[in-house]
C-alpha cells in the first residue's frame, strides 16, 4: 500500500526527506520540457494507480484542449465495467504551475469536491520526439498513469516505462492495466 505524507512543512521532516530517511517519497523529476501544442490531443489510459475516479472503468481515455486563456481543456471517458457498460465522462480544466518547463500543471474537476481541490498532474516521462507516450504522477507518487496516443502499447515501450518507475521507486504491484479496445 503507498504510504501517505503530511502536507505540514516541518523542518526535521524536510531535512529528512532531503537525504531520504522518512517514508515520505522523494518527489518525482518532471521532463525538462513539454510543448502544451504538442501535448493535446487524445490519451489513452494503459495502466493506472487506482483512484476513485477510474475504478472499474474499461476504455479510459483523456482529451486535452488548449483554452484561449492559456489554461488546459481535460475531458476524461471511461466505461463502466466492460465495454457495454455506461460511458462516464468528467470535465476540468488544468493550469501550467511550472511555466519554465510545463511539466508540472494542477487540474480541477468539475464537480462538487473536485471545485474545491487542485489535483497535481506532474509529466514524469515523456516520448520527446512524437509524444507518444507520457507518464503523469503528483509530488507525493500517490497518483500515476502511463498514457499512451494509440488504444495498445507496445511492449518493449511499455517495459522501458515500467523499467523506469521501478528504479524511481513506484511499487508497480499496485498498478492496474486499463482494457482497452482495439480497432
Amino acid at each position: 500500500m503507498r504510504a501517505v505524507c503530511s502536507n505540514r512543512i516541518l523542518l526535521p521532516v524536510v531535512l529528512l526527506s532531503v537525504v531520504g530517511l522518512t517514508g515520505c517519497p522523494m518527489p518525482p523529476q518532471t521532463v525538462p520540457f513539454v510543448d502544451l501544442d504538442k501535448y493535446i490531443g487524445l490519451w489513452y489510459q494503459i495502466a493506472a494507480y487506482p483512484q476513485f475516479f477510474n475504478r472499474n472503468l474499461v476504455g479510459v481515455t483523456a482529451e486535452y484542449t488548449l483554452n484561449d486563456d492559456g489554461t488546459v481543456g481535460v475531458f476524461n471517458t471511461g466505461i463502466e465495467n466492460d465495454f457495454d457498460g455506461q460511458v462516464v465522462t468528467i470535465e476540468g480544466t488544468a493550469r501550467v504551475v511550472d511555466t519554465t518547463t510545463n511539466s508540472k500543471l494542477s487540474v480541477r474537476f468539475d464537480f462538487p469536491l473536485g471545485r474545491l481541490f487542485e489535483g497535481e498532474y506532474w509529466i514524469i516521462a515523456l516520448d520527446d520526439v512524437d509524444y507518444t507516450y507520457a507518464v503523469v504522477s503528483d509530488s507525493r507518487k500517490q497518483s500515476l498513469f502511463i498514457l499512451s496516443r494509440t488504444p495498445t502499447m507496445d511492449q518493449p515501450t511499455l517495459d522501458m516505462i515500467l523499467d523506469d518507475l521501478e528504479a524511481r521507486g513506484y511499487d508497480l504491484d499496485e498498478l492496474e492495466y486499463t482494457p482497452q479496445q482495439t480497432p
